[in-house]
């Protein structure tokens, strides 16, 4: 029988509550959360330091616990939820509640379960004396593209002494991941030209258009499916193209004047996720528009960058990784198909990996939950790294 706990310590649990009761589904601010994060820091006389959202509204922390003049590594997370809207809940989703070994609520695995064991363990690492140090990457507006994160980085790489590697905890179920796919979100929106649909021949039709592009969108997706590359370690082993909206036209009997479509490419490491945009951008202007604007100068598609992170491929033998799978102890890593910040990271010259408690598979609907051993792996994960930093 093993001795390892099966629960997670009452101080998780405590601060895990409090962490769901902050509303922070990426719409809303995550000051609150931030100010709550940074009191507890400052009552163990650790500073944090802040970065906003050019509104003001939202703002990440960074803090560093233990000595500042080396690497470290980097304990990291995001504050903001997906919605609850349209979801139907057993109980309020920002109030944490407990049944049959699991903690409910909005974020409880995605990935506010983590952010509580680190800050229940952020006392112990004050009061001891490391080696390196322990920072902490609390950021914003993860949901909506790994857009926060980034406000985070940018001062880093200006510093002569920065994290030496970083250890994302999303959802793994306390695997240890060191690949997972980039995403490329793309939003093309068409300008025709409306006139009465008995005479469409004198307008320009921005819905047949966007459905031409969006057919080309399904050539590509398809020869991704048959011809790859592929990585059998994926669940979905090849690049995906997706639309996910299409929407156009008013009424019937007019020609639709405007349209829009809203894609996106997950890629494998390596598969370049322009390229394939471009071939999408360069079939509408070179096989639509010249009929459109044929008709009527002006019309034809514009091409925006909703958002993009990139994707991670960490060497299963970096040092991050051997370290992970020692404190996790796993044998092995994984790659996923779900994008992280770790791509962020990696890009900022911060060798990244991905483990957290909890599964992704809990996450983003209703009564999402973490188990109760998740969070006490955590623990024990984050307590190995205690002993090693503290050894």
């Amino acid at each position: 029988m093993s001795s390892h706990p099966a629960e997670p310590s009452a101080e998780t649990r405590r601060i895990l509550a409090d962490l769901i009761a902050f509303d922070t589904v990426s719409r809303n601010s995550n000051l609150a959360l931030i100010e709550y994060v940074r009191a507890q820091l400052a009552e163990l006389g650790v500073e944090s330091e802040l970065t906003h959202d050019d509104a003001g509204r939202k703002a990440n922390l960074y803090a560093t616990i233990g000595p500042t003049d080396r690497g470290g590594i980097a304990l990291s997370g995001h504050t903001d939820v997906v919605p609850v809207d349209d979801q139907t809940w057993a109980s309020d989703p920002f109030e944490l509640r407990e049944a049959d070994g699991r903690l409910y609520g909005r974020g409880t695995a995605d990935m506010k379960g983590f952010l509580a064991c680190v800050l229940a363990y952020a006392p112990a690492f004050a009061r001891a004396q490391l080696s390196a140090p322990v920072h902490l990457c609390f950021s914003y507006d993860e949901e909506v593209g790994c857009l926060g994160v980034q406000k985070l980085l940018t001062p880093l790489l200006q510093r002569d002494v920065r994290p030496a590697a970083a250890i994302i905890g999303e959802p793994t179920g306390m695997e240890v991941i060191n690949a997972h796919k980039g995403k490329l979100s793309m939003r093309a929106e068409v300008t025709g030209f409306a006139c009465h649909s008995a005479y469409a021949p004198d307008g320009v039709n921005a819905a047949l258009a966007a459905a031409r592009l969006a057919a080309k969108l399904g050539e590509i997706a398809e020869r991704k499916i048959a011809e790859g590359p592929f990585d059998p370690a994926y669940d979905v082993a090849h690049t995906t193209v997706h639309l996910g909206v299409l929407e156009g036209g008013t009424a019937l009997n007019i020609v639709p004047s405007a349209a829009r479509l809203d894609f996106e490419v997950r890629n494998l490491p390596g598969d370049d996720p322009h390229v394939l945009v471009q071939e999408a951008i360069d079939y509408a202007r070179r096989e639509i528009e010249p009929a459109m604007q044929a008709v009527r100068p002006g019309t034809g598609f514009s091409f925006a960058e909703l958002s993009h992170f990139p994707a991670l491929d960490t060497d299963p033998g970096h040092d991050v990784v051997v370290l992970a799978k020692a404190l996790a102890g796993k044998n092995a890593t994984g790659k996923v198909a779900f994008g992280t910040e770790a791509g962020r990271f990696k890009d900022a010259g911060i060798p990244a990996v991905v483990c957290g408690p909890g599964l992704i598979a809990q996450a983003h609907k209703p009564d999402e939950f973490v188990a109760l051993d998740q969070l006490a792996a955590c623990e024990r994960f984050l307590g190995g790294l205690l002993d090693r930093l503290s050894g």
